[in-house]
């Protein structure tokens, strides 16, 4: 007996395609209308939204070979979400665009499709519509809106001399991993970095859970690395910035680092990927639960480390890295 199922989506058909990425799925409160229609209807409690827009691209931003259908579906998603909780603003729909070759597996769309809607469940929201379209390579474009919280949002630009720099979330784990598997490293024996690179996780409660009250001056997600994304803060504010290398490197990483013969500084400084959070705070006050400190800001422009100017690359940028 031979299994007579569509194996690939040009089998399947557009229309049954986005009707199978549909099927079975339930919509967050906050989507008011969802697939099905011309668009979608997203809820503006606060008579406005965050809204923000992310594109990986199939060998530029992931690899078949180095990460699971769901993977990549949760990664689209995490970089989005990030972005939304990094303007104060809790998650609540998603649109994705979906590009891929004719003969893309059925069962690889359903893992990307499962991926996506765990993280943004994951974030609090749901995916309330898209597109799907014939492209030579597999490309997840996301957007995603979200609801901002009852406190103003929280710019780059309010970093005040004095303020204390601190961060929430790991730093340098995703960029271990990459190194692990683009050295053709035991995968199984630095797993743990490498699940980073493969799924960031955004401890998007850090910054959801964050009193009224707290002095919070200025916020971004570390996405292209923590120099390039502080260094972003920096100028918008017109202040200096100066970090600690003792507090910056987990330990949990010099394993990898002595394998590979690399310096894990250099991942938490210019690794990006972890999606964890930056923010500057008021000095003199206690720092919320999950954050760390690891700087200060002075007056002055840019970003030191131990008070030294460091030379080479601050993380990635879209058309000069990889």
């Amino acid at each position: 007996m031979t299994d007579s199922s569509p194996r690939t989506v040009r089998e399947l058909g557009e229309f049954a395609l986005i009707a199978r990425m549909n099927a079975g799925r339930i919509q967050a409160p906050g989507v008011l209308l969802g697939p099905g229609d011309d668009a979608a209807i997203v809820a503006a409690p606060a008579g406005r939204y965050v809204v923000t827009t992310d594109m990986l691209v199939q060998d530029r931003h992931f690899r078949l070979d180095w990460s699971d259908p769901a993977d990549i579906g949760a990664k689209a998603i995490a970089q989005n979400a990030a972005d939304v909780v990094a303007m104060s603003a809790r998650p609540s729909a998603f649109v994705v665009a979906l590009g891929c070759p004719a003969d893309t597996p059925v069962r690889l769309v359903d893992g990307l499709v499962d991926g996506m809607w765990a993280e943004a469940a994951r974030a609090g929201g749901s995916i309330a519509g898209g597109d799907v379209v014939r492209s030579p390579l597999l490309v997840v474009s996301v957007t995603a809106f979200g609801d901002p919280l009852l406190r103003p949002p929280v710019l780059r630009s309010g970093a005040r001399s004095g303020d204390v720099v601190a961060v929430a979330g790991r730093l340098g784990w995703s960029a271990a991993g990459l190194a692990v598997l683009a050295a053709g490293a035991d995968r199984e024996l630095f797993a743990e970095v490498v699940a980073a690179h493969r799924v960031p996780r955004p401890p998007y409660q850090a910054v959801l859970g964050l009193p009224a009250v707290a002095e919070i001056s200025a916020l971004t997600d570390v996405s292209d690395g923590l120099l390039a994304d502080l260094g972003h803060i920096a100028e918008s504010s017109g202040v200096a910035i100066d970090l600690d290398s003792r507090v910056l490197v987990d330990p949990a990483l010099e394993p990898a680092a002595r394998a590979l013969g690399a310096d894990p500084l250099d991942w938490a400084l210019t690794g990006g990927e972890d999606h964890g959070f930056a923010a500057t705070f008021r000095a003199g006050l206690d720092l919320p639960p999950g954050w760390v400190a690891v700087g200060r800001v002075g007056t002055g422009s840019g970003i030191t480390v131990d008070g030294v100017r460091r030379a080479g690359s601050t993380g990635w940028e879209s058309f000069t890295s990889g």
